[in-house]
């Protein structure tokens, strides 16, 4: 009886052992799988970090957009806002703007403005995009023979305030979607297929962080940004091949007109820039990134 007892107290010892050794070797892979998964994830996060900011602040030499795409730029919605903004930021590159907007005299304004300022010619083109296909062929009818180097879709519209779908007057509606997913995609056919002949030419699509997920209360306006950036991601795989650069700028708040609705985001900040800060950034990421928020700190906000 003695021996068994000491048998099975020896037998329970080397199972406890046993027990205590697999105990260990799974801790240890454990901590192995562990260790990989986490340094996975942080040079996951690093290297998206780097795409998103990199180019902000990496030191790149300063690029002609004359010598590159050609000495006139066509920006829509362009007298106030971003619009305003990034015409002003193509003139002081030497440029030759063709603003496009609703308001000959803000679009009489701002033209003097930039020749004054910048020293490059200006025409003025006076539409509303809500008008549909009769806006487009003004916009062609001016033009004339005017080769545009660099298109700005910038134009915009957004609701009045957030509301409920049913309570948005239907013109609104149809305001919203002949600027934002209409004039864009005239604009871009007009253009483009001169730009391709040529060989080279920019087409920059302006979003909007409204993309990135549904907004109900203003659900066809986030909608109608979807559009641009499929449409934008499309062009780019159809005509980058001839040499045109096709860029996707989907910026987040800023301090404009259109976000009035807001008293905080008439506030100027970090993550809330003004649209001279935002278009001095976003210019000169122009050639070299395809799809960006066209702004460090918005960057930040979408990794």
């Amino acid at each position: 009886m003695w021996a068994l007892m000491k048998f099975i107290y020896r037998i329970s010892r080397f199972s406890m052992f046993c027990c205590n050794f697999y105990v260990i070797i799974l801790a240890i892979i454990g901590l192995v799988a562990i260790f990989f998964y986490l340094s996975d994830t942080l040079w996951s996060f690093l290297q998206l970090s780097h795409s998103i900011l990199a180019p902000y602040f990496l030191p790149q030499e300063l690029q002609s957009l004359v010598k590159k795409y050609g000495s006139w730029a066509l920006v829509t919605g362009s007298t106030d806002g971003i619009g305003k903004a990034y015409a002003k930021e193509l003139a002081k590159r030497g440029v030759n703007i063709i603003l496009v907007s609703r308001s000959q005299e803000k679009l009489h304004a701002t033209a003097k403005e930039i020749e004054t300022q910048c020293g490059v010619k200006t025409k003025v083109i006076a539409v509303d995009f809500s008008q549909g296909p009769k806006a487009v062929e003004t916009v062609r009818r001016e033009l004339g023979s005017i080769p545009v180097g660099i298109l700005v879709n910038n134009v915009g519209k957004q609701y009045s305030y957030p509301m409920y779908l049913g309570e948005v007057p239907d013109q609104e509606l149809w305001d919203i979607i002949n600027i934002n997913v209409g004039a864009v995609t005239m604009m871009t056919k007009m253009i483009i297929e001169e730009m391709k002949n040529k060989g080279r030419g920019a087409i920059v699509n302006v979003s909007s962080g409204a993309e990135l997920q549904p907004l109900p209360l203003m659900n066809v306006y986030s909608a109608s940004k979807v559009y641009v950036k499929s449409f934008t991601m499309a062009l780019r795989h159809e005509y980058s091949k001839y040499g045109i650069t096709v860029q996707h700028l989907s910026p987040l708040f800023l301090n404009t007109k259109m976000n009035q609705f807001s008293n905080r985001l008439q506030e100027s900040g970090l993550f809330v820039p003004d649209a001279e800060t935002y278009a001095k950034s976003a210019v000169n990421l122009l050639g070299r990134v395809d799809h960006t928020t066209g702004y460090w700190a918005h960057g930040i906000q979408v990794i």
